[in-house]
């Protein structure tokens, strides 16, 4: 029987998030009638009068199946708030992007973040891996330059005294593993092994699950490592079905969730195949993995695929305008959630607070943001610093080559 997704309590939490929202849904709205193309406040105007974000993304390499649709989401978001401006003070400002591809080498990442900010970015975005995210948040914090996360992993954000520049827009693997755990004893069933990335990723992972399995019915049987790099995952699958779970839990980000869930297949596994959201983009639901991942699982933001349990009419205006430019520009509809877009209207909304893009006054005001975004809720805190409310997210199941929903 599939969990319910949302209780009356969860919509009062969302509701209180709804209230806050308008900072981050009309962050880039300007004074009526102003645009950035009057008189002095030009989007053309010299750079003290833009906000920089430097992008360093995984738009090829092993990463490339998540970075590439973020890089999109974050020009179609930019595009958006430029279009009005974003008002800073009694000026109107433009966003630019300085978009890097960092070939999902986390040496290139962070070498990026450090060129990036010294070239006079005032915030960093990227880093959909949660190596290159990490790289990242390593420099962020030595140049004191706010970065806004997209990877997975619970060291982007802790701990907290090492990571105060960084913010973490995807979910927490607690979260994530929580909702996992429930969904499982809601299907009674009674042992999974697990089949965990190498890296930060695949870390929080097993952290996050061991303890939700610690309370739980279900039994977590063995844990096994994919190696490293993406090369063949054929031992470690035959690790992982062996003795005949119940259940594999994949936790692994695209493209290696679709792989893994491939050779399960070949290894024998007949039972269940459980996802976190890093697989949730259009390579999983591939020609080549279609019918290893027919009938799978995932938790995700309950965005995906423009849910109708949006907290508010505002987000789910939003969702929907972004959703029609994607489609339009791209000729495809929007099969993941887009974080990049929420990280730069999160940005906006910082600068118009603050006032100012003073790079520590960013950070102060980034901190201090509970919004509802296009892809979930935020309430970042001086005290946390992601990633996603868990109130965000959903259970989705693979039919017929689709992501539908579940729970």
């Amino acid at each position: 029987m599939a969990t319910p997704a949302f209780d009356s309590t969860v919509l009062t939490r969302r509701g209180v998030l709804a209230a806050a929202a308008g900072s981050l849904l009309l962050a880039g709205c300007g004074p009526q009638g102003q645009r950035p193309d009057d008189g002095a406040s030009s989007s053309s105007a010299p750079g003290d009068q833009t906000l920089v974000v430097g992008v360093s993304l995984e738009l090829s390499g092993r990463g490339a199946a998540l970075g590439v649709v973020q890089g999109r989401a974050l020009e179609i978001t930019a595009e958006t708030l430029n279009r009005s401006g974003i008002p800073v003070g009694n000026v109107l400002r433009s966003v630019r992007l300085e978009i890097r591809d960092n070939g999902s080498d986390p040496g290139v990442a962070g070498r990026h973040a450090a060129e990036l900010t010294g070239a006079g970015a005032h915030a960093l975005v990227g880093g959909v891996l949660g190596d290159t995210a990490t790289a990242i948040a390593v420099t962020a914090q030595r140049v004191k330059t706010p970065f806004l996360a997209l990877g997975f992993s619970d060291r982007l954000v802790q701990p907290l005294s090492e990571r105060t520049f960084s913010f973490k827009l995807t979910p927490d693997a607690a979260d994530m593993a929580r909702r996992m755990v429930d969904l499982l004893e809601s299907q009674r069933v009674g042992r999974v092994s697990l089949l965990a990335e190498d890296g930060p990723h695949g870390d929080s992972g097993v952290r996050a699950l061991r303890e939700a399995f610690a309370s739980s019915t279900v039994d977590l049987g063995r844990t096994v490592r994919l190696p490293a790099g993406g090369r063949s995952f054929r031992a470690a699958a035959e690790r992982a079905s062996a003795g005949n779970p119940d259940a594999v839990i994949v936790w692994g980000t695209a493209p290696d969730s679709g792989t893994a869930a491939r050779e399960l297949r070949r290894a024998g596994h007949r039972g269940a195949l459980f996802f976190d959201a890093g697989a949730v983009v259009d390579d999983t639901l591939s020609d080549a993995n279609a019918k290893a991942v027919e009938g799978a699982y995932a938790v995700h933001p309950a965005c995906l695929g423009g849910s109708a349990l949006m907290a508010t009419s505002g987000a789910l205006v939003a969702r929907r305008d972004f959703d029609y430019r994607y489609t339009r520009k791209h000729g495809t509809s929007v099969g993941f959630a887009p974080y990049a877009a929420d990280a730069l209207q999160l940005l906006a909304a910082a600068a118009r607070k603050a006032t100012s893009l003073d790079r520590g006054r960013l950070r102060a005001f980034l901190q201090t943001q509970m919004s509802e975004g296009i892809a979930g809720g935020y309430a970042f805190t001086a005290n946390r610093h992601g990633g996603m409310e868990a109130d965000s997210l959903g259970v989705y199941r693979v039919i017929q080559g689709g992501w539908s929903r579940y729970a």
